[in-house]
């Protein structure tokens, strides 16, 4: 079992997924992406990766240790988002969400009953209003 200190971190990874994928599921392609809402979906993706990339780096080692993934790129992404705003590519950031974002909810997910108080946490988070989007994970308790 893995700390429950993770678990914070875990949840909001996983809202912010679920948030990335209600503003972009309509999107055909990068272009679309970027220029949807006059960016705004764009900006809310980015500021959202961003969330990903800084509780990606809080997750314990032991766990990223057990689980082969590239954790190390999701905070790399963080820091080249973070630090080089104005030229973030679109193409990169709809690359990501389209061919990364579903393995790496997927390991979370998979990791997530084997973390110390996970159901009564996730009771708890799920009556926040931060958490709304988790209310799948209930089916897999």
């Amino acid at each position: 079992m893995y700390s429950d200190d993770n678990l914070i971190y875990i949840f909001t990874i996983l809202e912010s997924i679920e948030k990335i994928n209600l503003y972009t599921k309509d999107l055909a392609d990068d272009e679309e992406f970027y220029y949807a809402n006059n960016q705004m979906n764009f900006n809310a993706v980015v500021s959202l990766l961003i969330a990903i990339g800084e509780e990606n780096k809080k997750i314990d080692q032991q766990i990223k240790d057990d689980y082969t993934f590239n954790w190390n790129d999701i905070s790399k992404m963080r820091d080249k988002i973070s630090h080089n705003y104005r030229g973030i590519n679109p193409y990169m950031v709809w690359d990501i969400i389209k061919n990364s974002l579903g393995e790496y909810q997927n390991i979370l997910r998979e990791i997530l009953p084997k973390i110390d108080q996970y159901e009564e946490a996730l009771d708890d988070a799920l009556n926040s209003n931060f958490y709304a989007h988790l209310e799948y994970l209930k089916d897999k308790k």
